[in-house]
């Protein structure tokens, strides 16, 4: 779909709310800020970390970029970052990382921004998670809205924000 405005999306939150305003957006209007994940840090060593999200049974094991200052079991907010492989628009499905337990190795989820000149979605699977595209694919070809499917090579990483 190219930057024009897309035509209104079934929402997954009601009419009206704050969120809704983002099924009309597109690409270049997107907000490029990494969104934060949310989640109990389960285990942590310098080479790994893994984060529980809250409310649901999923543990992602993640590469820590820097010190995780959080303690063991404690609340954490950050960024995930990941390389996909082929993107693919899809017209039906919810959101999900799969495994729950593990590394991440596919993700299927709505479009909510976009950095075109990062060539990065970011994409609201069970948490927010920003993809880097491989360099046949172009994240300005993407809107925000449009629910996206793909494999997601290993190395995935979190960055605490603190």
């Amino acid at each position: 779909m190219s930057q024009s405005r897309m035509p209104h999306a079934q929402p997954t939150v009601g009419p009206g709310d704050a969120a809704d305003s983002i099924w009309e957006t597109t690409m270049s209007e997107a907000v490029t800020a990494g969104p934060i994940a949310t989640g109990v840090l389960a285990e942590k060593t310098p080479e790994k970390l893994v984060l529980a999200v809250l409310g649901t049974d999923y543990r992602l094991q993640l590469i820590p970029i820097g010190q995780i200052q959080v303690a063991l079991n404690e609340r954490v907010h950050g960024t995930i970052r990941a390389n996909a492989r082929r993107v693919d628009v899809i017209s039906a499905g919810g959101r999900f990382i799969e495994p729950i337990f593990g590394r991440p190795r596919r993700i299927q989820g709505r479009i909510i921004a976009g950095d075109p000149k990062a060539n990065t979605l970011t994409v609201l699977a069970c948490v927010p998670v920003t993809v880097k595209l491989m360099d046949h694919q172009q994240a300005g070809k993407f809107a925000v809205g449009q629910m996206v499917s793909f494999d997601v090579e290993p190395g995935a990483t979190f960055k605490e924000n603190r």
